[in-house]
């Protein structure tokens, strides 16, 4: 069973309705033995990366989750979902992030209009899995002012005033920065593709 993470603040119900509408069966997890029995995780984020990942403290979920995803069960973080993946963000200097992927998350200059809001386009790496048969420049639904950095585990690259991480995969785990839910036809292929992975 996929397993939609509620830890307060995500914006689960276009995430529920994205899964209704594609067809998948899922559930609600808010503690430890929901991600236990989860086949697949989703971790949507809105709102503070502070925030975030003291609930994740709270509740006593964060070993769990690790585990899981050390395990081999897939997993797909959404925005601050992503961005959790770090050891940390700029955001909230003072907090772990889940430090699966090495440095910090960077806020935009401070020049630049944010959050990032709006439609942009990706650069697509062909080897993405994410993204199979995807155009190679897509364009997708953003809402965040900080962001990730390019790395090794870059499948897709965005550019708003800097080049960044828009996709991360590696082996099981999947992260991006766009909000699919938010994203139209080709928003509910890739949730789609991450479901039947």
């Amino acid at each position: 069973m996929i397993a939609i993470f509620d830890y307060g603040a995500g914006n689960l119900r276009s995430v529920e309705n994205t899964l209704e509408e594609i067809g998948a069966q899922y559930t609600l997890a808010d503690d430890a033995e929901g991600l236990r029995r989860a086949s697949k995780i989703i971790l949507p984020g809105v709102g503070h990366f502070g925030q975030m990942l003291r609930s994740l403290d709270a509740m006593r979920v964060r070993e769990t989750l690790l585990d899981r995803i050390r395990a081999g069960v897939p997993f797909l973080g959404i925005c601050l979902g992503l961005q959790s993946l770090l050891e940390g963000s700029e955001e909230a200097p003072e907090v772990r992030g889940l430090g699966l992927f090495p440095g910090l998350a960077r806020r935009f200059a401070l020049d630049a209009r944010v959050p990032h809001m709006g439609w942009n386009s990706l650069d697509v790496q062909p080897e993405s899995k994410l993204l199979a048969g995807v155009a190679p420049h897509p364009y997708l639904y953003f809402a965040h002012s900080y962001y990730v950095p390019l790395c090794e585990a870059a499948k897709a690259v965005c550019t708003y005033t800097v080049p960044y991480t828009a996709v991360l995969e590696a082996g099981n785990v999947f992260g991006v920065q766009f909000h699919p839910e938010k994203s139209g036809p080709l928003g509910l292929k890739i949730v789609r593709t991450f479901i039947e992975l």
